[in-house]
């Protein structure tokens, strides 16, 4: 295929991204300095456009979830995307940009990975868990050289998922089963890496000896513990009554879909961030009736405020969501089958269809050896390391915060991801600690929210933008700095602050206070 002309030079400003097509193909121009490299326009983990997003410091952040790349090479930096950014010969000539781009374009690519050689390495390690953190430290294994043996053991009979569609797009009909797996079923042959399905117990991690099916068994030279969290449990009565769900697998979510289609009275009990999707996605799922019962006076009020939670109050009353908020749940009533919720104040809410977002707990009731965090949590040090051959990550792991030095555990899809890498790379001899900024979002009725940083406590809120217009960043200060943001219709600001608060030049709260700022100015500058 020839090479087609796609943009003058001096058209193009330098350090900017601008989204072409080449052959009937979306590319992205990247121009930084004196060069232009021609990479895949679309985030290979929801095929966000990544001309939307930021470029920075030689880095491509994605405008929706933040998985960042490497401008020149495509390389995965940062997830959630799982994969690297294409990337097709360019050339200047006489001013002009030509992009080469073949007539089966690659799509997104795998990170290039060693292949498994025992002779080299006769190394095991193993990974108890199958969810992103899990897959993400396989993968990281294969690209830092790991030759040895890699085996995932999951409780999950699916392999790796992306959790985060099943309470949102999945849910609510607007994505098909397809979107969900982090990787095609061929990816664990060419990686070398052993998925096995089995439900581990008394798992003994001073010795790392791993029970598989069959009565086999495995001794790790190197483990780590991603087994994830499972949801907490009503314990009140009628919580075990015919058509009482909780979410937290894909099968979960086939079952809740399939009930709310002949539910009139769908109920979901708590005002979690899983449990405010489930409302949002059954009500687009075509639910008539979704009402939300919970003990807090404002949903999401402890995470992200009285006001921003106000806001998403407002967004679920708006589509019709209704709200019996303030008290605990005393009781379901139903002969065998639900047929009402009961609060502790005596109200009554009549439910065909019940689902439990009261949030999760770590999953590490079958280990065994070391001391369990109040929380049930694994306490690692800043290399999430929990003791000698073991490492965890994901809702399992107790860490320290780089920037507060308090001990923090965070249930975030990409913190997961990410600690899956860190971990993986520290397992084959490194030394890297995990310093990166808490980063998640979350979706209602079509209104995206991003929240970054990590704040359990603040001593004041500073509003940007406009609340009622939903174009906002609003900001948590502790004493002297920002301690995390929430944001909606601010996707660059979001980036940049990401980048700021990464390399420790985030605004001061003096700052903050004095009113808007431009923060990708402040990053570029």
């Amino acid at each position: 295929m020839p090479r087609v002309k796609v943009a003058k030079l001096d058209e193009l400003a330098k350090n900017s991204m601008r989204q072409v097509t080449a052959n009937g193909v979306e590319v992205l121009l990247v121009r930084t300095g004196g060069e232009v490299r021609a990479l895949g326009a679309h985030c290979p983990h929801q095929e966000a456009p990544l001309a939307d997003g930021l470029l920075a410091g030689g880095r491509v952040l994605c405008p929706w979830h933040q998985s960042v790349f490497e401008a020149r090479s495509g390389e995965l930096l940062e997830p959630p995307a799982m994969s690297c950014l294409p990337v097709y010969p360019v050339v200047v000539e006489h001013g002009e940009v030509l992009v080469d781009v073949p007539d089966e374009a690659r799509g997104a690519r795998s990170p290039e990975m060693v292949a498994p050689d025992a002779d080299t390495d006769p190394r095991t390690f193993v990974i108890l868990g199958g969810g992103g953190a899990g897959l993400a430290a396989a993968q990281e294994l294969r690209r830092v050289g790991f030759a040895g043996r890699v085996v995932m053991v999951s409780a999950d009979e699916r392999p790796p998922y992306e959790r985060t569609h099943c309470s949102k797009d999945y849910l609510a009909g607007n994505a098909p089963g397809e979107w969900l797996p982090l990787k095609p079923a061929s990816f664990y042959e060419e990686a070398g890496v052993e998925w096995v399905h089995h439900r581990v117990d008394g798992v003994d991690l001073t010795t790392r000896r791993v029970g598989l099916p069959g009565g086999a068994t495995v001794d790790a030279d190197a483990l780590l513990v991603a087994t994830g969290g499972e949801p907490r449990r009503l314990e009140v009565p009628g919580a075990d009554l015919e058509g009482v769900l909780t979410l937290r697998t894909w099968d979960d979510s086939d079952r809740i879909a399939a009930a709310a289609d002949g539910a009139k009275r769908v109920v979901v009990i708590g005002a979690s961030f899983i449990a405010m999707e489930v409302a949002a996605s059954l009500k687009e799922r075509g639910a008539a009736s979704v009402t939300v019962v919970a003990p807090e006076a404002v949903p999401f009020k402890r995470v992200l405020g009285e006001r921003v939670g106000g806001v998403l109050r407002a967004l679920h009353s708006e589509q019709g969501v209704a709200f019996e908020l303030g008290s605990p749940l005393a009781r379901i009533q139903g002969s065998g089958r639900v047929e009402a919720v009961v609060t502790e104040d005596g109200r009554r809410v009549p439910a065909d269809l019940v689902v439990v977002g009261i949030g999760v707990r770590p999953a590490t009731g079958g280990l065994q050896g070391v001391r369990l965090e109040e929380d049930g949590s694994l306490r690692t040090d800043e290399h999430l390391r929990v003791t000698e051959g073991v490492w965890a990550a994901g809702d399992v792991a107790t860490f320290p915060d780089w920037r507060s030095g308090e001990p923090i555990r965070i249930e975030h899809w990409r913190v997961a991801l990410q600690q899956g890498m860190t971990a993986a790379r520290n397992m084959a001899g490194g030394q890297e600690p995990f310093r990166k900024v808490p980063f998640f979002w979350t979706m209602h009725f079509g209104n995206p929210l991003a929240y970054l940083g990590h704040a359990v406590r603040w001593d004041e809120e500073v509003t940007h933008g406009s609340l009622e217009d939903r174009d906002f960043m609003v900001y948590y200060l502790g004493p002297e700095r920002v301690l995390a943001a929430a944001a909606m219709g601010r996707d660059h600001q979001v980036s940049a602050l990401h980048e700021l608060m990464l390399a420790g030049r985030e605004p001061s709260a003096d700052e903050v206070r004095e009113g808007e700022i431009d923060l990708v100015a402040r990053l570029r500058g």
